[in-house]
């Protein structure tokens, strides 16, 4: 390999490196936080479960909250653009988003809405996830954003109806999360959320 080569290639390879250490970890404290709790979860722990230094987990997270809620909102953060971008381009950008959610429901199963809960469980017992969750739908509501704005023909500078789905998107999840929570976690969630999301409207 000439050196010009080497130095195209590893740079790639350095990245994929890092994003799967950066992945590991999170997903190492999303997974011991649901068993344990986040009191009864350690850097150490997570460290040890993602076979890193604990020097190595501070390079990737300034905090273990940061790592679990990393861990529980990535895959659903991929899931939602993934599904979102392969809907049908026919579709406004407000049906791709029911379409999307009315998919996930097919899938919801007990063991799902299972880890729904520990997640959720965790999240609103700590004040620092909790002030991370507010930061976690923001981010939700870009990448949501970015996903539909294709579908809107006629769409401007600074357009605000990209953003608009976005957010309406997910305060249609959070009602949803909250009322589900609130029967006790025995109302349908995926219901709950199709009508959350049936009653959103830009007009």
């Amino acid at each position: 390999m000439s050196q010009i080569t080497q130095l195209q290639v590893e740079p790639g390879l350095r990245e994929r490196k890092r994003r799967a250490t950066h992945q590991r970890i999170a997903d190492e404290a999303a997974r011991l936080a649901r068993q344990k709790g986040l009191d009864g979860t350690t850097i150490d722990e997570i460290a040890a479960a993602a076979q890193v230094a604990r020097a190595t987990f501070f390079r990737y997270f300034d905090a273990k909250e940061t790592a679990v809620a990393e861990g529980f909102s990535i895959p659903w953060l991929t899931l939602i653009v993934d599904n979102l971008e392969v809907q049908p381009p026919e579709l406004s950008a407000l049906d791709a988003v029911r379409e999307t959610f009315t998919g996930f429901a097919e899938a919801f199963t007990p063991e799902v809405r299972k880890v729904v809960l520990q997640q959720v469980t965790v999240l609103q017992g700590s004040a620092a996830l909790t002030a991370w969750t507010l930061a976690l739908y923001v981010r939700f509501e870009v990448a949501i954003a970015e996903a539909v704005r294709q579908r809107f023909a006629d769409l401007t500078p600074d357009d605000p109806r990209p953003r608009m789905v976005g957010a309406l998107t997910m305060s249609a999840v959070r009602i949803s999360l909250e009322t589900w929570l609130a029967s006790g976690a025995t109302k349908d969630l995926a219901a709950l959320l199709e009508e959350a999301l049936g009653s959103v409207t830009l007009t």
